[in-house]
């Protein structure tokens, strides 16, 4: 997205599919583009550019949502993401990893679990559990249940 690679945890991804369209949910935030019925589960679809407010762009072929399994304290769920397309698979390894840069309180990087180098090129690597969890996140996604 935006021209930068974002990494998700291989072994959350439940799976991807191209973008048809989601109900919307009233009174959401902006980047719940709504809910999808995944063969009788309720998924929330979040649009993860708005979800980073990068600017909104228009679905094409290569947008896909990858249905992720996300889990909190006490319980897992399935949610989605919309991102404008998907690479590859990666393999970094736990050591490889870097940590998100501390740019101050002014940006928040508590999304970010970790920075990898791959075909030297860095690759974001989303804490999908924080992502996902986020307060009025969850409350959202609460609702949709």
């Amino acid at each position: 997205m935006a021209g930068e690679e974002y990494g998700v945890d291989i072994l959350r991804v439940q799976e991807i599919r191209g973008w048809d369209s989601a109900t919307q949910i009233p009174n959401t935030p902006a980047y719940i583009k709504g809910i999808i019925n995944l063969r009788g589960t309720i998924v929330p679809i979040v649009d993860l550019r708005r979800r980073f407010g990068l600017p909104a762009v228009e679905y094409g072929p290569t947008t896909v949502v990858i249905v992720l399994k996300v889990i909190n304290a006490d319980r897992s769920r399935i949610m989605g993401i919309v991102v404008d397309a998907v690479s590859d698979v990666y393999n970094i390894a736990a050591n490889e990893m870097k940590p998100a840069p501390d740019f101050g309180a002014a940006i928040d990087t508590e999304f970010v679990k970790g920075l990898g180098t791959v075909q030297q090129k860095m690759l974001i690597v989303l804490d999908i559990d924080r992502l996902l969890n986020a307060g009025e996140l969850a409350a959202g996604a609460e609702a949709t249940h």
